[in-house]
């Protein structure tokens, strides 16, 4: 009998001490920009919506996240990250 297992892909947190400011930039106005994207009520210039992701990776609230699955790059907030990671244990 043969046991075959789904590929476990690997799925990391990268620090934002490794990217470059300007690489950084584009991951997150990338993902302002992305279709379904809300801050609520209000309309908030990129600017600022660009500043408020920022200070959420920089405080730990949010982490920049790659899975090798989808070979790509995204950023979710910590408490979803850590219940996505528990989800796969």
């Amino acid at each position: 009998m043969v046991l075959l297992f789904p590929k476990i892909s690997a799925v990391m947190i990268i620090p934002l001490t490794q990217i470059s400011a300007d690489t950084l930039d584009a991951i997150i106005e990338d993902f302002i920009l992305r279709e379904g994207t809300d801050y609520g009520l209000e309309d908030i210039i990129k600017k600022d919506k660009i500043a408020q992701v920022k200070q959420q990776l920089n405080s730990g609230s949010a982490v920049l996240v790659y899975s090798e699955l989808h070979e790509s790059v995204n950023i979710l907030p910590r408490d979803q990250f850590n219940d996505s990671m528990e989800e796969t244990i």
